[in-house]
Parts: structure tokens; sequence; C-alpha cells
């Protein structure tokens, strides 16, 4: 996308998050990276997403320094540079607290996904919720480990933050995220969202990846390779897969440790 197009389209759906009603105040930041891979353009701080125009952009370097633009950039901007560098595909990050979704997260409840067929192509088969943290490094500590897994992630008490190839992608993204959460939220009184089967979910998981639209280590649990389970990431996620799939409400994350947990207890010591 050419730099007149980016700046456009982050005003644009700048605006739009505002319209739809997931920021106030000043919440909310957007950011693109541009043709040359190593500059970025975000949204500034202390705006609202209502009066963000085109001259008001600015443009950073990968460490986050400002290198025009006559405001500041925002102080999750750390997060979205996180995702960049390890996604050289994303070309935008989009972050708001949508009303829904965002409850979802304050209220330490897992979105119960997958639920809907056509968020899984979309989103894969988990969108995560990252632990609360103080602001700054600690925050993009505990987003690092879900960056090469998931497309987006409710964050425990700011909201959603999603990225894709675009800045329509991962607006979009992020939009579903706050749909499914609307749907869970209103399928509580009827009793809760039930999961799809696990063998319609392993067929879309297949269809997203064949598709190419899958995150590089989509379906691997949050486990460093090497780590302390050694458990094979494979062995992992299917076994991930089959708990999640008669777990209403599980949270895709602790499910994974557990697993991972539970296969290394069972290997048998070396001798």
């Amino acid at each position: 996308m050419s730099e007149p197009a980016l700046r456009r389209a982050l005003v644009d759906y700048s605006r739009a998050m505002h319209v739809a009603g997931w920021v106030a105040n000043h919440d909310g930041n957007l950011s693109g990276r541009l043709p040359a891979g190593d500059r970025f353009v975000c949204t500034p701080t202390a705006f609202s997403k209502a009066d963000v125009g085109l001259d008001d952009l600015l443009t950073v370097g990968p460490d986050g320094a400002r290198l025009a633009g006559p405001h500041k950039p925002f102080s999750e901007l750390a997060m979205h540079l996180a995702v960049y560098r390890a996604r050289p595909g994303v070309g935008a990050v989009v972050h708001a607290h949508p009303p829904f979704a965002t409850a979802f997260g304050a209220a330490g409840r897992p979105l119960p996904h997958p639920f809907l067929p056509e968020a899984v192509v979309s989103l894969g088969a988990e969108v995560p919720t990252v632990p609360l943290t103080a602001p700054g490094k600690p925050a993009v500590d505990a987003l690092a480990p879900f960056i090469e897994r998931v497309d987006a992630v409710l964050v425990a008490g700011n909201g959603v933050f999603a990225w894709g190839p675009d800045v329509e992608t991962a607006y979009l993204r992020l939009e579903l995220v706050e749909h499914m959460a609307r749907i869970a939220h209103a399928a509580s009184a009827l009793g809760g969202v039930q999961p799809l089967p696990a063998d319609m979910v392993t067929a879309l998981v297949k269809r997203r990846r064949d598709a190419g639209l899958a995150a590089p280590r989509e379906g691997q649990p949050a486990v460093a390779a090497g780590s302390a389970s050694g458990s094979s990431p494979d062995v992992v996620a299917e076994a991930t897969r089959r708990a999640l799939a008669g777990i209403p409400g599980a949270d895709p994350a602790r499910v994974a440790r557990l697993a991972a947990e539970a296969l290394s207890a069972r290997r048998p010591a070396r001798t």
C-alpha cells in the first residue's frame, strides 16, 4: 500500500472506530507499515479518534522514535512494534475498547470461541486473552507469546488488538471479535453458545491454512521450543483442540498449558 493510501486508511478507520462506539475520550490507536518496511505511520496520542486528520498522523522508526509529524506517538506503540517485528507480513495493527469484547477481558472471562464457522476461517480457532499487566515492557512481554499464533487478542483490562496485511483487514478482524462477543453475551441468557464439533473446527482450520490465512505458529501452544515441557507442539495442539471442543468457555491458553504439563508428567524419565 502506498503511503498516501495508508494515511487515508488510518484516518478513515480511526473515525469508523469512533462511529462504531469502540472508543471514548482518547482511547484506541492505529498504525500501519510503510512500503520500505522499517517506518510506520500512526495516530497521535491525546486525540479523539473522531478528530484525527491526515495532518495529525506521525511517522516513527522501528524504535518508536518520531521521524515526522506535529504530535507525539501513543504510549502503546511498543505493542504495535512488537507485532511488526515478529510478523513481517503484518501491515497494520489496530487497538480499541469495543464494549462487549472488552467486558469479557475485564471480567476475566475468555471468549467462548470457536462457535461460528466463518469466524474460524477469518480468525483461526483461538482468540486468547492476554493477562493484565502494567503498561510498558510488561504489556509487551505479555503479548509476545501470542503474536505469531493468532491475529487478534483480548487484553484483560485493555480491549482488543488485531493485526493484518492492511488496515482494513486488521479493522475487520477487530470488528469480528466484537461481533462474536455480542453474540456470546446474548447467548449467555439462553445457556451459552455451543462449541463447534471438533471435526468441523479441524476442517475449517485446514481451509484457513490452505488459503494462506493462518498465522505462522497457529495452533501451537504458548510454550517456547525446547522448554521444560519438551512436548511436541503438534501433540500439545491436538490435546488442546480436543479439550476445547468439550469445554464451553474454556481459555485456550490455559488449556494448552495444562495439556503440555500433563503430557510432560506422563513422559518416562530418562536414564
